[in-house]
């Protein structure tokens, strides 16, 4: 496929028209006119050899390649967007910009919430959106980043991609205060035998991997989407959860419950901003990669 033989508006007027189902609306939503528009489906249904769009009822709804077409066709408009805003200087004082950045709870809890002050102190024109991390990262990394501007993430889950190391962590297990059966320690043993309380699924944790390695399938209790959850759900119970240690210095003091090291040597955390290589020469983007570096420097070192 030749791209100097392609009109990209068709892209824009497929996104539209994807998404809207209806030739008025996405007229209306990229201003064309209803003429304008439908000529334009016709060319993509010649170009695709496929209806994409049809009538059923009063309504319209997608062809099954029409519903392949809608993630890849944001994917590409959110790529081609960044892309041609990409700037050559960015003074952060003046200039208005949104960042769109991937995290988890955790990181957003333990450094997020960090990188928004610092980004409001220097650039009050600037806003930060974060974005719940879901299993599509791990399906299709390059796809999701290219829509965004960073991903926080620690080692081991992404790879290939540019990145900035921010801060280390640790994993260590978590209880309730006057859990019955755990005293000052707790061992291999009592993982083996405690019911567990585990992020999103038993293994999207690396440490927790680890155990399976190591022969050791957790018991999972309750399975939450929240790291900031796992202390409430440890409170009164029974269970166990591994969980970071800057994240539990910032919830355990209002949850019953005490940290301990862990019993096996899990794999340390080191906390990254990942991003598309489309955004490494873009001057606003190469600011906040440094501010973030800034701010990650200045969180206390682990104990």
């Amino acid at each position: 496929m030749n791209l100097a033989s392609l009109d990209l508006n068709l892209l824009v007027a497929l996104r539209a028209l994807l998404e809207e189902r209806n030739v008025t609306r996405a007229g209306r939503r990229i201003g064309l006119s209803q003429p304008a528009t439908s000529a334009a489906l016709a060319r993509l249904r010649h170009h695709f050899a496929d209806d994409l769009l049809v009538r059923t009822g009063n309504n319209y709804e997608l062809t099954p390649l029409g519903t392949a077409l809608l993630v890849p066709c944001a994917t590409a408009c959110g790529l081609l967007e960044r892309l041609f805003t990409s700037r050559a200087e960015f003074d952060p004082a003046t200039e208005a910009r949104e960042f769109t950045i991937i995290a988890s709870d955790y990181a957003i809890a333990v450094f997020g919430a960090a990188l928004a002050r610092a980004l409001h102190a220097a650039a009050p024109a600037v806003s930060l959106v974060f974005q719940q991390v879901g299993p599509e990262i791990n399906e299709n990394t390059d796809a999701t980043l290219s829509a965004v501007d960073g991903l926080l993430m620690p080692h081991g889950i992404v790879s290939g991609l540019p990145t900035v190391e921010l801060y280390r962590d640790e994993w260590v297990c978590m209880v309730a205060d006057d859990h019955p059966d755990v005293g000052d320690r707790i061992t291999m043993d009592d993982l083996a035998r405690l019911p567990w309380v585990v992020y999103q699924r038993p293994y999207d944790a690396p440490a927790a991997r680890q155990l399976s390695m190591l022969g050791l399938e957790p018991h999972v209790e309750v399975s939450v989407p929240s790291f900031q959850l796992l202390p409430s759900l440890v409170a009164g119970t029974r269970r166990v959860a591994l969980i970071q240690r800057r994240l539990a210095d910032l919830v355990a003091p209002i949850a019953a419950v005490r940290v301990l090291p862990c019993p096996f040597e899990a794999v340390p955390v080191q906390e990254a901003l990942w991003w598309h290589p489309v955004h490494t020469q873009d001057a606003a983007h190469i600011w906040l990669r440094e501010t973030a570096a800034r701010v990650a420097a200045g969180l206390a070192a682990l104990p």
